[in-house]
C-alpha cells in the first residue's frame, strides 16, 4: 500500500527527514509519535503528496510517486488519499452538506451521486439532522465530523490525519478515535496518524517513533 525508502528531506540547510523507510499495508491503521521538531508532519505531507521529498522513493497504492507530473498528483490526491487536520478547514459560507461535497466535485463526479454520497456519510457519522448547518452551528465534535466525511466522500485508499483529535474536548475525542476504527472496518481505509495524544498511538495497530528525522519502533 505505502512503501518508502531512504527518504530525505531538506529546507535549505536544515536536514529533516534523514533517510525515512517504512512500509504500511492495506487497512492498517498506523500512528505515528515522537517530539515536536522530529520530522512527523513532513513526513506525513510527503506521504500526502502535499510536499516533494529531495531522496528516496516512495510508492503509493502502486504508483511510483516521483513520475507523476504535478496534474497527475493532484488527480492521483483527489482520488486516493484522504486529509484530516488538527483545525477542520472547513468552508464557513458553505453548508455541512456542501462541504463535504467539494472533494467530490473537484473529481467531476455527478453532482447527484456526489450529494447522495454525502448524505450517507452524514448519516452514517451521525449528522443527519445537520447536513444544512453551516460550520459556526456545529460543535466543535461535529465540525470534526464534518472533515472526517469530507475526507471520505472520494472513497480515498489512505486517510492521513494530523493532530486529528488535538483540538477536541476529551470525550468528543475518546468519540474521533474510535471512529477511525469503524471507519477502517466499514470502508477498509489505511489510516495514518500523527499524533501526541497517548492514548489514540496506543490504540493504532502500530505504533511508529520518529527521532530526529528518523524511524524506529516498526
Amino acid at each position: 500500500m505505502i512503501l518508502a525508502k531512504n527518504i530525505h528531506k531538506y529546507y535549505d540547510n536544515l536536514h529533516v527527514l534523514k533517510g525515512v523507510d517504512l512500509h504500511i499495508n492495506k487497512g492498517e491503521i498506523v500512528s505515528i509519535v515522537g517530539a515536536s521538531g522530529a520530522g512527523k508532519t513532513t513526513l506525513l505531507q510527503i506521504l500526502g503528496t502535499l510536499d516533494n521529498f529531495d531522496k528516496g522513493a516512495l510508492t503509493i497504492n502502486n504508483e511510483q510517486i516521483a513520475a507523476l507530473n504535478k496534474r497527475q498528483l493532484a488527480a492521483f490526491r483527489n482520488t486516493s488519499l484522504g486529509f484530516i487536520f488538527q483545525f477542520h478547514q472547513l468552508l464557513p459560507e458553505f453548508t455541512a452538506l456542501e462541504n463535504v461535497c467539494i472533494p467530490g466535485f473537484i473529481k467531476k463526479t455527478n453532482k447527484t451521486e456526489v450529494e447522495k454520497r454525502a448524505k450517507e456519510l452524514l448519516a452514517f457519522l451521525g449528522l443527519k439532522s445537520r447536513e444544512n448547518h453551516k460550520p459556526n452551528e456545529l460543535s466543535g465534535g461535529e465540525q470534526q465530523r464534518v472533515a472526517v466525511a469530507r475526507a471520505l466522500i472520494n472513497n480515498p485508499a489512505i486517510i492521513l490525519a494530523d493532530e486529528p483529535s488535538g483540538n477536541l474536548d476529551t470525550k468528543s475525542a475518546e468519540n474521533l478515535h474510535e471512529l477511525f476504527f469503524k471507519l477502517r472496518d466499514e470502508f477498509g481505509q489505511t489510516f495514518i496518524i500523527v499524533t501526541h495524544n497517548k492514548d489514540l498511538a496506543a490504540m493504532a495497530d502500530r505504533k511508529l517513533v520518529m527521532r530526529d528525522g528518523t524511524i524506529s519502533g516498526q
